[in-house]
């Protein structure tokens, strides 16, 4: 019967994604038909507003409506940024504290009623403006901390302020740190050295341009109400189900010109034949929530989604054998992207909790136990189709900092080993249930929050089973992504598994993991270790080279000895796209990729019929 049932909903997803193409409205008579891009998300979003969320949906719709100054190309190896609306890089001085930004005129938002009628030009002060946002403690934003640990001059005394009084935050308040110096310059000063703050200005999610006329009209409704600089502007939102993304008709001239690796072919062919042409070449986005795999597969089959972002795992074997196209597909003119992501999959331990918290001998024992006996190969092997790498750190591929000859005990699976940890530290089987309790004879329950989805009840199995195997018993409380992050933000889960992305080719975004000033927020642990502390805070302040290096080493070791978070794999990733999504390519520090690729819709059309 639950056979049935699951049968009967994945068809129907499916049928729902098929239905929703053929309701496409006709052009009119006349106009050529809209090129429309067909995608899914497999988890929901949350909003977007920028001081807001941190999930990474959101920040993907947030990255194609919203501008940052500056912006990563999109087909250059390695990574390279360059300025967006920004008129050229920023100056930076000599010491790496001040940052002065100037901007190109003649870009304006979207139109929206809040700006009654008036085309509004984007300025200096708009900038100001929603970097100060994420100080505001109405917001709670959750990368306030990228902010803070950059130390800009005045703007946390007068979040203290606003909290300590109980007042609004007061954005006309002129703070040394943040300041428009003219109608399209502003300037950022810190108080310590920051040699990577420009990838703080290439973030839409965190630096991209709002405006305030936007915010006031909307107040706390504002994050379905996102009004940006960029290509393209929401215009339909069903929460957790679907999102619709248009072309934004005042979107300033932008021209594709990138420059990819002279040894890529296939990347050198897209920027020739794309060169010149006015972007965005798409006119509609439409993304909707399918947090199954099966029904996100088949629709892609029958043509009713234009790309499979990370093709499921179970899938892989039918997709790609062997890790290459299988004939079936290539016969149909789909393309393969297959790249590593630089993320990590990971399962924090509530540092605070009276249980898997502490940093006690025994507690830092009891996090042991458990990490070596989570069987990584087996995950790999059995749900994540061979499609990851076991970790040995939080430190991902792909960022500055990675160490690819590292080895640590978190890359180890020894039940032996885990068993002797808690037999050693009184971690016994006292009443002879066959589950091990507390060190002073109360029963041990760990509990750990999941999600209603089939990779994550897969992932459960294991969990189960790896646990069984040391005796440890272990609940799983289910509830929808959103409401977990929440719970996790808040201190109130005891264990979660969580996927960790980079957002720019740097290590610190993993090191911020474990730094006891992004509590709730990057380090969901809640991890506070002094000698941590400080080797974060140190290496954040020079420029790379081999003393930040090892101090990023002596850093990520502390976080393996005390075990705050399981850190299970680095994955790997493989989009599809159909031969009518043109000039796909995938740079994982690019969330807008939208913008630079195009659609045939007479192919698409006669694929949906």
């Amino acid at each position: 019967m639950k056979f049935l049932r699951r049968t009967f909903v994945v068809l129907l997803h499916a049928a729902v994604l098929a239905a929703a193409v053929r309701a496409q409205p006709a052009p009119a008579e006349g106009q050529p038909p809209a090129k429309v891009l067909r995608y899914t998300f497999r988890i929901a979003e949350t909003g977007f507003d920028p001081a807001q969320v941190i999930d990474l949906y959101s920040r993907i719709v947030i990255a194609s409506i919203f501008d940052a100054p500056l912006e990563f190309e999109f087909l250059a190896q390695p990574a390279r940024m360059r300025p967006n609306t920004a008129a050229a890089m920023p100056e930076v001085s000599a010491d790496h504290t001040t940052f002065t930004i100037r901007l190109k005129p003649g870009i304006y938002f979207a139109d929206d009623p809040a700006f009654k009628g008036v085309r509004r030009e984007l300025v200096a002060q708009d900038y100001v403006y929603a970097l100060k946002r994420h100080y505001d403690p109405r917001w709670k934003s959750p990368q306030l901390y990228l902010l803070e640990n950059a130390k800009i001059l005045g703007l946390s005394e007068l979040r203290k302020q606003a909290i300590d009084r109980k007042q609004p935050f007061d954005y006309d308040r002129e703070v040394a740190g943040l300041r428009a110096l003219d109608r399209y310059t502003f300037q950022v000063k810190l108080a310590t050295p920051s040699p990577r703050f420009l990838y703080e200005l290439a973030d839409a999610s965190l630096s991209g341009a709002v405006a305030r006329e936007v915010v006031e009209a909307y107040g706390d409704q504002i994050m379905a109400h996102p009004v940006g600089t960029g290509p393209y502007r929401l215009t339909r939102w069903q929460r957790s189900a679907r999102m619709v993304l248009e072309r934004n008709t005042g979107y300033r001239e932008r021209f594709y010109d990138e420059h990819p690796p002279p040894g890529d072919e296939r990347l050198v062919a897209i920027a020739r034949q794309f060169k010149g042409r006015r972007l965005p070449m798409i006119d509609r986005v439409e993304i909707s929530v399918v947090e199954e795999n099966q029904p996100r597969w088949l629709s892609f089959l029958n043509g009713s989604l234009d790309l499979l972002e990370e093709l499921p795992p179970e899938f892989a074997p039918l997709a790609m054998p062997n890790n290459l196209l299988a004939p079936y597909l290539a016969e149909r003119g789909v393309t393969m992207v297959r790249y590593p992501r630089a993320d990590a999959s990971l399962s924090y331990f509530n540092m605070e909790h009276p249980v898997v918290g502490g940093y006690l001998p025994r507690q830092v024992a009891l996090r042991r136990a458990i990490a070596l006996a989570v069987d990584v190969p087996n995950e790999i092997r059995s749900v994540r189709g061979g499609q990851a790498v076991p970790a040995q750190s939080a430190i991902a591929p792909l960022t500055w900092g990675y160490d690819p000859a590292y080895k640590s005990e978190m890359g180890d699976h020894d039940t032996a080993r885990a068993k002797a940890l808690l037999d050693v530290f009184g971690y016994r089987d006292v009443d002879g249930d066959g589950w091990r309790e507390l060190p002073d004879g109360q029963p041990m329950v760990i509990d750990y929050a999941t999600q209603p989805d089939q990779q994550s009840r897969k992932l459960i199995e294991l969990w189960e089973k790896n646990m069984r195997a040391i005796g440890i018993r272990m609940n799983f409380r289910t509830a929808k992504w959103p409401e977990n992050l929440k719970a996790a933000r808040a201190g109130q889960l005891m264990m979660w598994g969580v996927g960790w992305s980079a957002t720019r080719p740097d290590a610190d975004t993993f090191l911020a993991l474990g730094y006891a000033g992004n509590k709730g927020s990057a380090n969901l642990a809640r991890f506070d270790l002094p000698a941590f502390n400080l080797l974060y805070e140190h290496q954040r302040m020079l420029p790379d080279g081999p003393e930040r290096a090892a101090a990023m080493g002596r850093a990520r070791d502390l976080m393996v000895a005390y075990m705050p978070y399981k850190i299970h794999l680095h994955r790997i990733f493989t989009d599809l796209a159909q031969p009518w999504l043109i000039g796909y390519h995938r740079n994982i520090f690019v969330r807008e990729f939208w913008q630079y690729v195009d659609i045939d819709p007479a192919l698409q059309a006669e694929a949906t019929r």
